[in-house]
């Protein structure tokens, strides 16, 4: 029996399973062996057969077992088949083996089945597969509810001895239960096929199925809770199976421990979406698998016989998912979800929903609905709903018109009453959003323009009931709110699509909706939209393309926002629209904008706030119209102002849009910003409710330059302040301005008594008084916007009684004193900073000579001289007691008992440390407290040392006089903490040498001197600062070289250094300004002191830190000033000068100091370049160049400067405003300096720098550094050009133009004069000489608008200013070189430079005109475009001629050898020698006498027929008016001057200012008419060709007919074309002709020629037989390319066909493959390929003609049905039509299509390159024909 076995065992390797069970039946009927032996002998042998790599052999053995289990059913056998045989199996099945799972599944099922062994099934197999799900899950066994008793190992104990694995992989088990169920049902099913419901009772079968499907409905709501993985193995493998269950089994009913529960539709529904939820809530990833749940759901749920849209249980139990709120929330979000496959679920699920809803509808009246595609637009037997959009005129627009129209867009069903049900917009809706997702941007305009009008037409929906019982789904889209929330799902959707031309269209056509027509659409539009997608939406940068243009900083689309915020928030309340506004404006704090976004935001926010309610009135003012309207008094129009509590909320987040605009560098943007921020302020904000800190805090926010004085944003901030506006008449009665300055007036009080520890003594350090100074900076611009003169009286003996006190014991230890002295800080330094304002304002406007007082408003009152001497007068009192207060306290400077103490590690910090002061938190207030004493009283004493006061004078300056010697005469401790007092010090003396710039009067100069005399020994006199400034240097120097200090203190000492000095050096300038001092002659300084401090500069420079760069650079430009001042004798002693040395040293320490900067502030640039390049040292010329021909210290610095500012935009434009104001004062250095000039001529960089402009208007130091700067020869062009990437070659063309004109401002014998002129030259023969020879400026092909293209517009800029510079030694050279270049081939943008530059030279010499031009003219084989620029040049010598006796000349010479180019085959040149002939002829025919010998008669009347027929011909008229008068307004003097080379700035161009020539507009011309010609002709020749092709049809059928009537005479007459030569002989001239009629033998040349003719038919004939096996091996594949009409990708469709032998190529226009384009990439394929011509209006015949010849039509397109490339089966016989670049393929061929194609794609770009996509699919055709051939 053993051999048997074996023998059976190895036959299931070489017999298929299906022949297995014959076979033993063989064995069992022709042996002894009983079927249980050998079952038993099969399973022992099965653990052998197991190893088997074949699949057959173990899928055989496994199939011979179970056949014997089915002829002989036992327990016991089954039980030993599923342990020893099955589960083994299944364990070591590879789980990607499909196949074979699937056969061993089916094969234990049929067992089981056919056995009917379910209960044993049920106890041993599903709950070990139950178990090992759960093992998998970490599962915690519910036996409550579990009918199977997996959890406890007592069911498995007999039986896992026998069973290898402990468990089952999650899929095999999944696939078991799944298996086992359906079988089960299935088997229960045949048994009883007629009933339907399920009962207990069926058998065994059905008690088994519904157990399971219990249980596993139970186990598949855990997995969905689960991991990634468990829950996609619940939703592929049981949910499908249990939902298609339920959907045959209404209830089921099980019992679980004795209790009777069910499991129905409805109740697993409900579980499902419990679990749906959830996973809404999580991320991507579990959204994508709950709308997978939902579409299986609705997919399996399919209501059955009639059944209701809704799943009813038992004792009437309904469910309906879709009236669930979630539901639908749901699916917006997925509608607009950023994952496009989401995007589809939520479709697929929202159709599925719909269709199930409206076909339970339909069939209660006896229709159905199958499928989603119901919700499409019908086209037949409907109605057009006219569109709300403005028709389109543009051939795209009629484009979109044509293609929807053939969609259907725009037609719905009933419409009788213009009123859509829900179903009717539920098919707009869904058209829409498939437009959005699967169509071309044409028809998403056309269904938009169309659609969107539906939804606002279609119905009075305000006056719609709905019931308030009715369902979740009826207020989809039968109510105004539902409507509104599907169209914010596409308005949503549209807004961020992935085309940014669809982002476009959508954004227009929303803010293009009339909202005012319809009364409260806009209100309607959900909150959630407009303040969410919408507004980003506008952050948009593709809706402001005009944004910021000229700096124009608003778009259309702003204005539509703000438009539709107008209607939105028009009928709000008040509060509703403080509500809307924070709401806004708080967007800005979450999201960041751009700078177009912003404004958007800010422009919304107004507009939002355009309306506000008036207090204690009934009326609503519309800032909007500037109208006051009739307004319902609300309920919160009570006594107290509801808006109180929100007015802080509001300020700080419209702070926020403030802050933001920071960001953004252009401050007309900010103001822009600034201004809409502070208009919603003053609409909705009482200044009596807000707090005044808060309110401090908003308006710090503001850019101080816009409120201060001249600001423009100043008066708008005065009159909400003020409450004084007509507007807000009412307010100001019952709030008042008085409220407001009440609390600015009480603000000190309650600054200084802000509650304190109560500590005896209390302590603060910088951070604090930081705060502290900022708030009282705060209150001080805010009181100086509201105040009037009598509103300080209050303030001013506030402090001075507080000042009083200052020196109590009490209030010293308290904070009191510092606070004092910030507020009078505070008011001193705003009062400064008006009067500096109202000064510089009242010098500009006296330069204009206006009558400045009329102009300047009442705010100004507080800035005028009077109330300076008052305010002055005030401070007076308080400043003794400041002075005593700072004498007690200054002695923390000097004490000797501090001690080094430990400080904390916040303080200590790493290598190093902070900054900050390391001292004890005592002596760091009694520190902080004397250096703000010191600082208060330099700043009011610097007030009165400029009104001379003596009372205030005397024993101020003697205390700071007294105080500075006493600083830098002090010790300097070796501990670290009396190092940080003397540090403390200096810091003081910062303020106070500051103040010394204003006090050097005669009576201080007096004491100064005195003083001086006392310090000498030898009572010697010395220059006044002298002494000082030597003891200040080594005591400062001795503390940084101590090492005491830690590195960052002596960083910062080091800048007081500098700060102090840059004070101190500046005294001599602030004498010389004041005019009292100049009588009297005062040295300040000896030369030795200031050589010292030159050098110490010089040695600090190279480690400077970012810092003290500004301080140190401008005490190196007023110590060179003062060396080389010419007042050298009076302010300085015995001055040397600057050596050479010694500025080498300088520069390169200087160098390294601009490289080590990682910032290129303007302010340190140029600070850099006015103290480096000083102009008394510049004028040296050594400096430049020594006398052995090396370059100097300055040229080595401005060579580097330069190379380097090639770099960075702002170096170079600052470094040309320097250097040709120097250049222009010092013409004999010019020379040197070629090279560079040549590089600032062709710089070229970013056009726009906002940061620079930002700097200049907002930072003082900025603007007062580049004022500093040498001037610029021209402010006009300086200010417009300056932040430009053109500054650099204007300046230095202002230059030259300036040098040009020196000889009539300062006469030819000046020296400077005669320097200027051969500079000139020499730069002019420069930039000819690279004009010429350059590689790159000599090309003559290159792209417009290329980089070659720049420089070369360019250097002929430069050139025509330079023309000026040309005289008789060097005009040969200039003209031959000229001439060079005007043969060359150019653009017409560089050809104008050229043609105004030979003009200036010939108006300049008018005898070389004649004698150069009329050789070129009689020169035929000049090339036209030069003859264009030479006629021009002619024409404009004869116009502008001095003189006209010397215009005759001209005439006479000159325009004669021009008359032939009249007849020029060239176009342009014809053209244009027409429009300047006939210009001559106007201005200078009537100067000719009729009487005149010039002309003879006839030449008199050519000219004169010639005249006539210019002025009169219809395209010569035409040509000259489209020149718009531009030879008329041409002015080549002007033209050559800097204002006329860069005066196209005004006129919006941005290529480098050149303006459109002549040329260009006369070849613009005559293109337009040649286009013009080839689409009539064009027209004609389509018109022709679809005749014939629309007969064609016809005449194949009337070839038909003859064929089949006169088959023979029709064979016989037929005429091969290609054997059909014409043959001209002429017989009298070889012969008689009767030699024709006899039998005379034919002539010799006619036997010879019909040979050739023999040769000849071989030849064609054999041709013939080539081409045909040619065309046999062709692919019967055609390309249909008439859509495309791009050259390179025509051409490369060719050569893709011919590579692929296709079978044709159709194109619109055949002529095409003439183009030399088309031949350089086809590589002549067009050769080889059959060129079939289908213009595109007759595309739709040739496809129809193709059909029926039996080709297939494909599409090649992303639809929304389009077939993967890889999964279609290609048809022999193909035709593919490929769509446009751009668009795709039109809705109406796409109809004509038997099926799409698509290429599947991976990336994120939407699609391929039209020739690549067909590459692609043609080669896939290829594949697949290959394959089937082999």
């Amino acid at each position: 029996m053993e051999e048997a076995v074996a023998s059976l065992t190895r036959s299931f390797a070489v017999v298929p399973p299906a022949a297995v069970p014959a076979i033993v039946d063989c064995v069992v009927a022709s042996s002894s062996f009983e079927p249980s032996l050998l079952f038993s002998s099969l399973v022992r042998s099965f653990a052998d057969a197991a190893q088997v790599t074949e699949s057959n052999c173990t899928l055989s053995h496994a199939g011979a077992l179970g056949h014997l289990i089915k002829n002989t059913p036992s327990n016991d056998a089954l039980e030993l088949f599923v342990w020893k045989v099955f589960v083994p199996m299944v364990n070591s099945v590879q789980l990607n083996d499909t196949e074979l799972i699937n056969q061993v599944l089916g094969l234990l099922c049929d067992v089981v089945s056919k056995t009917q062994s379910w209960e044993l099934i049920g106890t041993i197999l599903v709950p070990f597969c139950l178990k090992s799900i759960g093992r998998n899950l970490a599962l915690a066994y519910n036996g409550e509810l579990a009918i199977f008793h997996w959890g406890s190992e007592d069911t498995f104990e007999q039986n896992l001895i026998r069973v290898t694995p402990e468990s089952l992989p999650l899929l095999i088990s999944c696939r078991i239960l799944i298996s086992l169920l359906n079988s089960a049902l299935g088997s229960d099913n045949e048994i009883h096929s007629s009933e339907r419901k399920a009962v207990d009772g069926f058998g065994d079968s059905a008690h088994f199925g519904h157990n399971l499907l219990w249980d596993l409905s139970n186990m598949v709501i855990e997995m969905l809770t689960q991991s990634t993985e468990h829950r996609s193995c619940a939703i592929r493998l049981i949910l499908p199976h249990i939902l298609g269950s339920l959907s045959d089994l209404a209830l089921v009913r099980v019992m679980v421990h004795g209790y009777a529960l069910k499991l129905s539709r409805v109740s697993f529904l409900k579980k499902i979406w419990t679990c749906c939820i959830c996973l809404f809530s999580l991320g991507h990833e579990e959204r994508i698998d709950a709308y997978n749940i939902l579409s299986m759901c609705f997919s399996s749920f399919k209501f059955i016989e009639g059944s209701e849209s809704v799943l009813e249980g038992e004792l009437g139990e309904k469910y309906d998912l879709s009236n669930e709120k979630e539901f639908w929330e749901e699916i917006r979000r997925g509608l607009v979800d950023k994952d496009a496959f989401l995007r589809k679920q939520a479709l697929y699920v929202l159709k599925i929903s719909l269709c199930n809803y409206y076909s339970s509808l339909a069939n209660k009246d006896g229709e159905n609905c199958s499928s989603a595609s119901r919700f499409t637009v019908d086209s037949k037997n409907s109605q057009t709903v006219s569109s709300n959009g403005a028709p389109s005129h543009t051939k795209r627009g009629k484009w979109a018109d044509k293609e929807a129209k053939s969609l259907g867009v725009g037609e719905v069903l009933h419409l009788d009453e213009n009123v859509l049900s829900g179903q009717d917009r539920w098919k707009v809706f869904i058209l829409l959003y498939e437009m959005l997702e699967e169509y071309g941007t044409h028809l998403v305009e056309a269904a938009w323009r169309h659609q969107v009008s539906l939804f606002l037409e279609s119905g009075p929906f305000n006056a719609y009931v709905i019931p308030a019982n009715c369902a979740v789904y009826q207020v989809q889209m039968d109510t105004l709110d539902g409507i509104f929330n599907w169209l914010a799902v596409l308005w949503e959707r549209g807004l961020f699509h992935e085309n940014p031309q669809v982002r476009c269209l959508i954004m227009e056509s929303f803010l293009s909706i009339s909202w005012e027509k319809f009364e409260y659409y806009a209100q309607k539009v959900p909150r959630s939209f407009v303040l969410g997608p919408f507004i980003l939406g506008l952050n948009d940068v593709v809706h402001h393309k005009d944004f910021g243009v000229k700096g124009v900083y608003t778009s259309s689309t702003i204005n539509g926002a703000a438009k539709y915020f107008h209607e939105f928030s028009h009928k709000m309340s008040m509060s509703e629209r403080v509500e809307l506004v924070c709401n806004l404006a708080s967007i800005a704090r979450q999201d960041s904008f751009s700078r177009a976004g912003l404004m958007a935001l800010a422009f919304c926010i107004t507009s939002a706030a355009g309306t506000a309610v008036i207090h204690n009135t009934s009326e609503v003012h519309d800032s909007m119209n500037n109208c006051t309207v009739p307004q319902v008094k609300e309920a919160e129009s009570s006594q107290e102002n509801p808006l109180s509590s929100r007015t802080a909320e509001v300020l700080d987040v419209l702070g926020v849009v403030v802050e933001r605009s920071k960001q953004h560098f252009n401050p007309r943007y900010r103001l822009r910003v600034c201004e809409q921020v502070l208009k919603v302020a003053s609409s909705v904000i009482c200044i009596g409710d807000a707090p005044t800190d808060i309110l401090l805090h908003f308006l710090s926010n503001v850019p101080r330059e816009f409120t201060d004085f001249t600001g423009p944003l100043r008066g708008l901030v005065r009159q909400w302040l003020t409450q004084n506006s007509g507007q807000e008449s009412n307010i100001v009665s019952t709030y008042g301005n008085t409220e407001l300055l009440e609390s600015l007036v009480y603000f000190p009080r309650s600054f200084i008594k802000q509650k304190r520890p109560s500590d005896a003594c209390v302590s603060f350090d910088d951070e604090d008084v930081d705060a502290w100074e900022l708030e009282g900076q705060r209150w001080a611009r805010v009181l100086f916007l509201v105040a009037e003169d009598q509103h300080l009286e209050p303030i001013f003996m506030f402090l001075r009684n507080y000042t009083m006190g200052l020196c109590t014991e009490g209030v010293r230890l308290d904070w009191v004193p510092i606070k004092v002295l910030i507020l009078i800080q505070s008011l001193a330094e705003e009062f400064e900073n008006g009067w500096r304002k109202y000064t510089n304002y009242i010098e500009a406007r006296a330069v204009k000579a206006v009558d400045v007082m009329n102009i300047l408003d009442e705010s100004t009152s507080l800035c005028n001289s009077l109330f300076r001497e008052k305010f002055i007068r005030k401070f007076t009192p308080m400043l003794g007691d400041i002075l005593s207060y700072a004498k007690s306290v200054s002695t923390i400077f000097w004490s000797i008992c501090i001690r080094d103490t430990e400080l904390p590690h916040s303080i200590k910090g790493k290598l190093g440390g902070p900054s900050q002061r390391r001292l004890a938190s005592h002596t760091t207030s009694d520190v902080l407290q004397a250096i703000f004493s010191m600082r208060t009283i330099s700043s009011i004493a610097s007030w009165c040392f400029q009104l001379r006061s003596v009372d205030c004078l005397n024993p101020s300056f003697t205390f700071l006089w007294e105080f500075s010697w006493k600083v830098i005469r002090s010790v300097t401790y070796d501990s670290e903490a009396g190092a940080e007092l003397h540090l403390a010090a200096y810091e003081s003396l910062v303020y106070v040498f500051k103040a010394f710039t204003t006090a050097f009067i005669p009576l201080v100069i007096d004491f100064v001197s005195v003083f001086n005399v006392s310090l000498q020994a030898d009572g010697g006199v010395k220059p006044l600062l002298d002494p000082l400034v030597h003891s200040f240097m080594q005591n400062i120097n001795d503390l940084l070289t101590e090492g005491v200090l830690t590195r960052s203190r002596r960083a910062v000492l080091m800048n007081w250094k500098w700060l102090c000095l840059d004070s101190l050096l500046s005294i001599p300038d602030k004498i010389m300004e004041d005019e009292s001092c100049t009588r009297n002659v005062y040295a300040f300084f000896s030369d030795s002191t200031l050589t010292t401090i030159l050098l110490d500069i010089v040695g600090s420079l190279e480690n400077a830190g970012e810092g003290s760069v500004l301080p140190m650079l401008r005490s190196v430009r007023l110590v060179i000033r003062l060396i080389s001042c010419d007042r050298t004798n009076e302010i300085i002693q015995l001055s040397s000068g600057v050596n050479y040395q010694f500025m080498m040293q300088l520069v390169q320490s200087s160098w390294i100091l601009h490289l080590s900067c990682n910032k290129r502030r303007v302010a340190p640039i140029a600070a850099l370049l006015s103290s480096v390049l000083h102009q008394s040292v510049f004028r040296i010329l050594s400096m430049h160049e020594t006398t052995d021909k090396k370059q100097g210290p300055l040229k080595w610095f401005i060579k580097n400067l330069l190379d380097e500012g090639v770099k960075s935009p702002r170096t170079i434009r600052l470094a040309a405003l320097h250097l040709t104001g120097l250049w222009l004062v010092n013409p004999g250095t010019i020379e040197y300096y070629i090279e560079e000039l040549k590089l600032l001529s062709l710089y070229g960089s970013v056009a726009f720098d906002e940061d620079f402009e930002a700097e200049l208007s907002e930072n003082l130091e900025a603007r007062s550094e580049v004022s500093l700067l040498a001037p610029s020869p021209n402010r006009e062009l300086t200010e417009l050009f300056i932040n430009t990437e053109m500054y650099a070659r204007v300046s230095v063309a202002v230059l030259f133009h300036k040098l040009a004109n020196m000889p009539s401002m300062i006469g030819e014998e000046n020296k400077d004069y005669q320097a200027a002129r051969k500079c000139g030259k020499i730069f002019l023969a420069e930039l000819l000489d690279c004009a010429v020879n350059d590689k790159d400026l000599a090309k003559e092909l290159y792209k417009k608008f290329s980089g070659v293209h720049r420089r070369k517009v360019r250097l002929w800029q430069m050139i025509c200013i330079l023309s000026h510079f040309v005289d008789e030694d060097v005009v040969e050279a200039v003209t031959s070189r000229l001439h060079v270049c005007l043969y060359r081939n150019n653009l017409p943008a560089v050809r104008q430079y050229l043609e105004t530059f030979a003009i200036q030279i010939y108006l300049k010499f008018p005898a070389l005109a004649e004698e150069q031009l009329l050789p070129i003219f009689y020169d035929y084989n000049m090339r036209p475009q030069a003859l264009s620029s030479y006629v021009f040049i002619a024409t404009n010598v004869i116009l502008h001629s001095g003189n006209l006796h010397l215009q005759l000349r001209h005439f006479m010479r000159l325009l004669p050898p021009i008359i032939p180019f009249l007849t020029s085959h060239h176009h342009s040149l014809r053209g244009f020698t027409q429009l300047l002939v006939y210009h001559v002829l106007c201005k200078l025919w009537s100067t000719l006498e009729p009487g005149s010998s010039e002309i003879a008669p006839l030449e008199k009347k050519c000219f004169e027929d010639l005249k006539s027929y210019l002025a009169e011909n219809p395209d010569c008229v035409r040509l000259r008016a489209s020149m718009e008068g531009f030879l008329d307004v041409f002015d080549p003097v002007k033209s050559a001057t800097p204002i006329g080379v860069f005066n196209a700035r005004d006129e919006g161009l941005e290529f480098e200012c050149v303006p459109i020539s002549l040329m260009e507009h006369v070849i613009t011309f005559l293109n337009d008419v040649r286009n013009d010609l080839r689409y009539n002709i064009a027209k004609d020749a389509m018109s022709i060709k679809n005749e014939s092709l629309t007969h064609a049809d016809s005449c194949k059928d009337s070839v038909e007919s003859l064929n089949a009537n006169d088959g023979g005479l029709l064979f016989q007459n037929r005429i091969d074309f290609s054997l059909d030569f014409q043959k001209k002989i002429t017989v009298q001239e070889h012969g008689n002709a009767n030699c024709f009629l006899g039998d005379a033998e034919p002539p010799k040349f006619l036997l010879e020629m019909e040979k050739e003719d023999q040769l000849l038919s071989l030849v064609v004939q054999s041709r013939n037989q080539a081409m045909q096996r040619i065309k046999e091996s062709q692919q019967q594949f055609i390309f249909v390319a008439s859509l495309l009409d791009r050259i390179p990708n025509l051409a490369g469709l060719a050569r893709t066909c011919e590579v692929f032998k296709a079978g044709g190529l159709a194109v619109a226009d055949a002529s095409i493959i003439h183009d030399k384009q088309f031949q350089l990439i086809s590589v002549t394929a067009e050769k080889w390929v059959p060129i079939i011509e289908v213009p595109v209006c007759s595309l739709k015949v040739f496809l129809e003609k193709k059909r029926r010849e039996g080709f297939s039509i494909l599409g090649l397109e992303q639809t929304a049905n389009s077939v993967p490339l890889d999964q279609y089966s290609f048809p022999h016989k193909t035709v593919l039509v490929l769509g446009r670049e751009k668009e795709g393929i039109p809705v109406d061929i796409i109809h004509v299509l038997d099926a799409c194609v698509e290429i599947p794609q991976l990336g994120i770009i939407r699609s391929l390159n039209v020739h690549v996509s067909g590459a692609i699919a043609l080669w896939e055709y290829t594949r697949q024909q290959r394959s089937k051939q082999q």
